[in-house]
């Protein structure tokens, strides 16, 4: 049994990954069919339910940050599981991103503790299939009306940031955004050996004075939720046919 992640129904080999247990739960009401409580162990909530392929999926939360993320990854790998995307906000460092856009991150600059502790050193690459699922899948929500960017964002470990000049070092490193878990877990995905991605939604942006302009409820709520309908069509895309349950729970 892992430590943290203690299941009470099935893990599928494929899941979501957001950060916030309430986003966890949104989520499955949104994307899956009858979903059953996976975890509540520590406040961790994750669900499996049957995605609208027909095929089970979980959405598990990783709480905030890559040591909390880290952990989270390596039970669930444990578990069985074969493919994953955090689906996660973030704050934006190009100044051509705005409140609610879609970021498709391809790598992560690793400027965080946990991704360094497992050996990261300047980029992480995403999963090149699940990313290019997700691309494509994000191209039905810009056919919405959704704005849609692609590119590298930094993981911090720091949400309120202190030294202004880290964003501008970000920047010119080719960043778009930041946030706090992706470095961290396309790094576990590589040393397991699992597809891991990153969709996110732009939560923050920061104006020349460093003044933080924050995204609204309603706003945020339509962000989370194309956040879910494009990771869920993109693992959809990236599964083959017939994947079922990997393994019982123990």
């Amino acid at each position: 049994m892992p430590v943290h992640i203690h299941p009470t129904a099935d893990l599928a080999p494929r899941a979501l990954l957001p950060g916030d247990p309430g986003r966890a739960l949104a989520l499955a009401q949104l994307v899956l069919s009858e979903p059953k409580m996976f975890n509540h162990n520590r406040g961790l909530w994750g669900y499996t339910g049957q995605a609208a392929d027909g095929e089970p999926m979980t959405i598990q939360s990783t709480g905030m940050g890559g040591p909390s993320a880290a952990i989270v990854l390596e039970e669930l790998c444990d578990l069985g599981l074969e493919r994953a995307i955090r689906v996660g906000t973030c704050g934006a460092l190009h100044a051509g991103l705005a409140l609610g856009d879609l970021v498709v991150a391809d790598a992560a600059l690793a400027c965080d503790g946990a991704s360094r502790a497992l050996g990261a050193d300047g980029l992480v690459a995403a999963d090149a299939g699940l990313a290019e699922a997700l691309r494509r899948a994000a191209g039905e929500e810009m056919l919405a009306g959704a704005r849609v960017h692609c590119g590298p964002v930094a993981t911090s470990d720091l949400f309120y940031e202190r030294e202004a000049g880290r964003a501008a070092t970000w920047r010119d490193a080719g960043a778009l955004a930041v946030e706090m878990e992706a470095a961290t877990l396309l790094r576990v995905g590589e040393l397991r050996g699992i597809g891991v991605a990153c969709l996110l939604a732009v939560s923050d942006v920061f104006g020349p004075d460093g003044e933080r302009q924050r995204i609204d409820a309603e706003e945020l709520l339509r962000a989370a939720e194309r956040l879910g309908r494009v990771g869920a069509a993109a693992l959809a895309a990236a599964s083959g046919p017939g994947l079922g349950v990997r393994r019982e729970v123990p």
